[in-house]
């Protein structure tokens, strides 16, 4: 793990309570998480987000869809008050259901067009939808000022999940993601993973003038969090793999890089 924006126990808290706090009390989900000390990926990747807006940030969401942090809606609402222009890449309508970003654009990030250069430019679970990877950091290369970040935030190609998803094919994935995460059909979409893997981003940023800043393999335990037995089990077997220096054999990639 780099560590140059390293992530603070209390950064994690902070966010934690802000988006698990209800009037009526934590969900049972939250609370157990909360008992092993465990913290989702979203979590980090929300967590490295709001230390990165600043005031006077610009920052562009590419791949946004409806929700900036889809499980997150308040802290999405404060930073998007707090930078002074987000603005939303995304080809697909569901573009236009999301009502904080300040501006929309509707354009795959290769072909999106601006005279506008960005402080930060963030890509939350879009990595692993690339095909034409050069293409990207082109793009990104191009929108980012010099000293600017960008945040990745993708599955790792190499876990079990994502080499299901590479072997099954595209028109089961969406029954498969329904019954595990009740995920709606418009949100399914198909997977290249040119991108998913720290070799693979270093190298590609690198290519392009980004330097890596920040990385780190963030485990999941969220394959059975709807359902209470399945999610405790999860969270056992995380600890005692954690005991044994041993990674979770389920996690996600979180990266910054800086444009040179």
């Amino acid at each position: 793990m780099t560590e140059d924006f390293p992530m603070k126990d209390q950064d994690l808290q902070e966010l934690f309570l802000l988006k698990y706090s209800r009037p009526n009390g934590m969900g049972w989900g939250p609370r157990l998480r909360r008992r092993f000390n465990y913290y989702t990926p979203d979590d980090y990747y929300e967590a490295m987000v709001s230390k990165l807006v600043q005031a006077g940030c610009a920052w562009a969401d590419l791949g946004c869809g409806r929700e900036i942090f889809p499980d997150n809606r308040t802290s999405a609402q404060i930073l998007a008050d707090r930078c002074d222009i987000l603005v939303g890449v995304d080809p697909d309508i569901t573009l236009e259901e999301n009502n904080l970003v300040h501006q929309r654009v509707r354009s795959s990030i290769e072909d999106f067009q601006t005279d506008q250069t960005f402080s930060l430019v963030t890509l939350r679970m879009v990595a692993e939808h690339i095909a034409d990877p050069d293409r990207t950091l082109q793009a990104l290369s191009r929108i980012t000022r010099p000293g600017g970040k960008v945040v990745v935030f993708t599955v790792n190609q190499w876990t079990p999940l994502a080499l299901l998803a590479r072997f099954i094919p595209f028109r089961f994935h969406h029954a498969i993601k329904k019954f595990i995460w009740k995920t709606e059909e418009k949100d399914t979409f198909p997977v290249a993973y040119r991108m998913n893997s720290r070799k693979q981003l270093a190298k590609l940023f690198l290519k392009y003038d980004f330097k890596e800043r920040y990385f780190a393999y963030l485990d999941d335990c969220r394959t059975s969090f709807r359902f209470r037995l399945g999610q405790l089990a999860e969270l056992s077997l995380w600890r005692t793999l954690k005991l044994v220096g041993l990674r979770y054999p389920e996690n996600c990639l979180l990266g910054v890089y800086e444009r040179l």
